[in-house]
């Protein structure tokens, strides 16, 4: 057992982000060997605009769940690759709306095949081991648990009941 297994939750995010961050390395080497200049963290607003002809940054964050500076930094970074436009909402000129540029459409044709084998070499490697299997539906539930409780609000109560002083009523 490593030292971040031996810790158990004390290291969960730490894992989490070790794992997400191999996960995501191995996807964009897969893009890179198809020859498709293409980053995995793209992907979410890629995957939204090809089921939405467009979206506001609002929904765009929203939907991603992040943060609507996050979405907008996002947005801008794929605007200075020609990969996106903005356009004023001609109902609400406070919103943009983001929709694919040609180049961005482009690129989407060349990405979804490999989402198509994302998914495939994914479920064949989980199907290999019954724990992997539970990963989902796992994080699926730690996500809702901390959607219903505020763990800094928890831990700061336990620090509170366990380090007042003994014997000072």
């Amino acid at each position: 057992m490593n030292l971040y297994q031996s810790l158990g939750h004390l290291v969960l995010g730490s894992r989490l982000r070790r794992l997400s961050e191999a996960f995501l390395a191995e996807i964009n080497r897969a893009y890179q060997t198809a020859g498709i200049d293409f980053d995995a963290s793209w992907f979410p607003v890629f995957y939204l605009l090809s089921k939405n002809d467009a979206l506001s940054i609002k929904e765009l964050s929203e939907q991603i769940e992040v943060s609507h500076p996050a979405a907008s930094q996002l947005i801008t970074n794929l605007k200075k690759r020609g990969l996106v436009s903005t356009d004023t909402c001609t109902d609400d000129g406070r919103r943009q709306l983001v929709t694919l540029t040609a180049e961005g459409r482009d690129l989407l044709k060349q990405v979804i095949p490999v989402w198509d084998a994302i998914s495939l070499s994914m479920a064949e490697l989980v199907t290999a081991d019954a724990t992997a299997q539970q990963l989902l539906p796992a994080i699926s539930a730690l996500e809702n648990v901390f959607r219903q409780t505020k763990l800094a609000d928890d831990i700061v109560e336990k620090l509170n009941t366990n380090l007042k002083p003994a014997g000072n009523d």
